[in-house]
């Protein structure tokens, strides 16, 4: 550049000094309605290059006056962030502290500066909602998803948790339903819908997200089989809500065999039908839950069964006692089903197989209760006296 400058000097300069050197500095007229102008080649060509230095100082003098006033923005926009970050660590401080109100402040305040302003006003509005100021979290929401742009799950995924926290079940369930459209294994929407559908009592859609949380690692076995659990029992109860025990089998019925194959599931479905007066279908699950497989848990629902053939339990009891061995809970049972049909003296025997086993307050009570109807008032009191002593603990015992 410079070299140019310099060509173009000694250009003019030969142009201005030749014609003086040779005594010919030449003639040029500029005329205008009003005004002639004379003036000779060499006169013009010197108030070019003046008029060319005039605008080249002026160029400088406005380049540095702009980069004055650059490097003054940046000085104010560098206080400006730095200013941020420091807000930003004093906020999370603060949040280790639990005290919202200060987070809020320090993470809203220049948080347009701030290295990424996006997840300060995130911040910023789960602090405001912990506090109670459900307009301030608003706001910092919707200032979050004006910078967010394209990107806006996690501005939906702090909405959502707003939402729960606020209580708003259905909102935040129709938020986490478009959540899992764009992001289906994203592990805090899992945990979102999981809260979500619980609380609404969708219990096909908590199914549903099952597999997918087994994917990305959300929580372990035992809690996804709660889960399970638990939304296998929702639907059962939303079948007796609506139907009642029509509603229960034609449930039951429609389920895969392994689902009906789960003994948590046999034990709530027996329970819902005897609630609802069908002891017949709840009798078929107890026994074909019994057949596959021996559970307490069956067994212990057996005395509430209105049978309309008592033998058909006694025998299955029976049998399980042959398959099992001696367990107390079946001699139990089997005496209760005895006493319904006052077979007394069977009942008693029972009894006793029990308490061969160990002893327990509940069965001397019953065997004291078939013995006064065997007419013999003597033993029972014994059973009784037996009962009373086991169920009155070491404190209560009179000192001798």
């Amino acid at each position: 550049m410079l070299k140019v400058l310099l060509l173009f000097l000694l250009l003019i300069a030969g142009i201005v000094l030749g014609p003086m050197l040779a005594g010919h500095q030449g003639y040029v007229l500029i005329q205008t309605d009003n005004y002639n102008i004379e003036t000779s080649v060499t006169g013009l060509v010197i108030m070019l290059v003046l008029l060319m230095l005039v605008l080249f100082a002026v160029e400088l003098l406005l380049r540095k006056v702009f980069r004055t006033g650059a490097r003054t923005h940046g000085w104010f926009v560098g206080r400006k962030r730095t200013r941020a970050r420091k807000q930003t660590r004093q906020a999370l401080l603060k949040l280790a502290e639990g005290d919202y109100q200060q987070v809020e402040k320090l993470m809203a305040k220049n948080a347009d500066h701030a290295e990424q302003p996006l997840v300060n006003y995130l911040l910023a509005a789960e602090a405001a909602q912990q506090r109670g100021d459900e307009t301030r979290a608003n706001q910092h929401l919707e200032r979050a998803a004006e910078l967010a742009d394209n990107d806006q799950i996690p501005v939906d995924i702090t909405r959502v948790r707003l939402q729960l926290a606020r209580n708003e079940d259905h909102a935040a369930r129709h938020g986490v339903d478009k959540l899992l459209d764009i992001a289906p294994r994203h592990p805090e929407v899992l945990r979102l819908a999981e809260q979500a559908y619980i609380r609404t009592g969708a219990w096909n859609a908590l199914l549903d997200i099952l597999p997918s949380m087994a994917k990305a690692g959300v929580a372990d076995d035992a809690h996804r089989e709660a889960l399970q659990e638990q939304a296998w029992l929702g639907l059962i109860n939303q079948a007796m809500a609506e139907q009642g025990s029509e509603g229960l089998n034609n449930w039951w019925k429609n389920q895969p065999r392994k689902t009906r194959q789960q003994t948590i599931l046999q034990v709530a479905m027996a329970k819902r039908l005897i609630e609802c007066n069908d002891h017949t279908s709840a009798e078929k699950i107890i026994l074909a839950g019994l057949k596959r497989q021996y559970d307490d848990r069956l067994v212990t629902l057996m005395p509430q069964l209105k049978s309309g053939d008592p033998s058909v339990l006694e025998k299955a009891l029976r049998q399980q006692i042959k398959l099992q061995g001696d367990r107390p809970l079946l001699w139990r049972t089997l005496g209760q089903l005895l006493m319904q049909h006052a077979e007394w003296q069977e009942a008693s025997l029972a009894f006793r197989a029990a308490l061969k086993q160990r002893p327990d307050a509940e069965d001397y009570a019953l065997l004291a209760d078939t013995l006064d109807r065997l007419k013999e008032p003597a033993e029972a009191a014994t059973m009784r006296r037996e009962g009373l002593l086991l169920s009155v603990t070491p404190s209560d015992k009179p000192k001798s």
